[in-house]
């Protein structure tokens, strides 16, 4: 199981990698200060409403992407604790081992499959 463990830490430690990089650079385009500085336009002619609309709905998405990609990391991060605490592939529901395939897909998984399907069924 140490070789497991070794396994997975190495794709989380990768997986977080590449998402705080993406996280950081959305974080730098959602953080351009007006339309005009990011869009290089140099006059100051007053834009049209829906490009307005357009841009807001484009920064709201990016906010949401931002966000959903920090809850990434914090799962990531979990996952990297409880690898130290020998926690890791434990089902924080019903306390069975997290089927090995499974981690492979979504090595940051909290259930066992059976216990998410239920959590998703109860969510429904």
């Amino acid at each position: 199981m140490k070789e497991d463990t070794a396994y997975f830490k190495k794709q989380l430690l990768a997986l977080r990698e590449r998402l705080v990089g993406k996280v950081d650079s959305m974080q730098g385009e959602a953080l351009k200060r007006s339309r005009q500085d990011a869009s290089g336009d140099l006059s100051n002619v007053p834009i049209h409403m829906a490009d307005v609309g357009t841009d807001n709905y484009e920064r709201d998405l990016m906010i949401e992407l931002i966000e959903s990609g920090e809850d990434g990391l914090r799962n990531i991060d979990t996952a990297l604790e409880k690898i130290e605490e020998g926690t890791f592939g434990v089902c924080e529901l019903c306390a069975k081992k997290i089927n090995k395939e499974r981690l492979k897909a979504i090595p940051f998984a909290k259930c066992c499959i059976d216990c998410q399907r239920k959590e998703e069924g109860e969510a429904d």
